[in-house]
């Protein structure tokens, strides 16, 4: 009985080592044609044979799924014709089954160059950041790490309608109120001119009355001191000084004699002058 089982435990073992000796070569074949299928790819790439060697890296990608090196060299062969769409999703395939750090550190430092490419700043500073996290001594992942982050600061973001309808309509009602306090104002130096008036008329019709209210006496009083406050006293030359039109008529007289005197000057030089005949030579 002992024998048996242990003949049946070592024919269990040897088939599990036989599976396990099939798999690995099956995934050893596997690998093999994956990577014959992207080194075929690889040289129909460099010579720009890009719609074959894209057929070559579906192929290998088709065998092995989770093949790095197929989604990479296939996203680099996007890239390298402007196909940025297809170039970011292979990339991002290859980060997402990379299993060491430099395959990682590759994959995201190639997402960061497309989404530079298509002016995604803060998104490529993210993929550079992850990029030096598996690998922080690429000067050149570090060096477009620092150039992502200062487009990022220097990209304004990009403006939405709905915002922008939203500040013409609170421009809209600032501008409304301040119109409204305006008419406010307005109306109520209008309110303060009327009560003014009001009042001076009040103060007049309460002078009228206070006027009917005293004797006769008083209100002849009243008027005659207001018509000598409306009279003004005439001027009065005093004694020993000269009107201003006495002033004025002595000037003139003063005026006349000098020019006469001056007048009288002229014609004195005027009959010695003498006049000159002749060239001086």
């Amino acid at each position: 009985m002992k024998k048996r089982i242990t003949y049946i435990l070592i024919l269990t073992i040897s088939f599990t080592f036989a599976q396990q000796e099939d798999t690995k070569k099956a995934l050893i074949k596997l690998n093999q044609k994956t990577n014959d299928l992207i080194s075929d790819a690889n040289d129909l790439a460099s010579s720009d044979e890009f719609v074959s060697a894209e057929m070559e890296y579906r192929r290998a990608i088709s065998n092995k799924p989770t093949s790095v090196a197929g989604t990479y060299n296939l996203g680099h062969s996007y890239y390298k014709k402007g196909n940025f769409e297809e170039a970011l999703y292979r990339n991002q395939q290859a980060a997402k089954h990379a299993t060491d750090k430099l395959e990682k550190h590759n994959a995201f430092h190639n997402i960061g160059n497309i989404l530079m490419q298509e002016k995604k700043c803060s998104e490529a500073a993210e993929a550079f950041k992850n990029a030096l996290r598996n690998n922080p001594l690429d000067e050149e992942t570090r060096y477009n790490y620092a150039l992502a982050k200062e487009c990022a600061k220097n990209q304004e973001p990009p403006q939405e309608e709905d915002n922008k309808d939203d500040k013409d309509k609170d421009k809209k009602e600032n501008e409304d109120q301040k119109e409204k306090d305006k008419k406010e104002k307005e109306e109520e130096g209008e309110d303060k001119e009327d009560n003014k008036d009001k009042g001076d008329e009040d103060k007049k019709e309460g002078d009228e009355n206070e006027d009917e209210g005293k004797p006769d006496e008083e209100k002849e009083k009243d008027g005659k001191g207001d018509d000598q406050k409306k009279e003004k006293p005439k001027p009065q030359q005093q004694p020993g000084k000269l009107s201003p039109q006495q002033i004025k008529n002595l000037l003139e007289a003063m005026d006349n004699q000098e020019q006469k005197v001056q007048d009288k000057m002229n014609a004195e030089k005027a009959k010695g002058a003498k006049i000159q005949t002749e060239k001086d030579w």
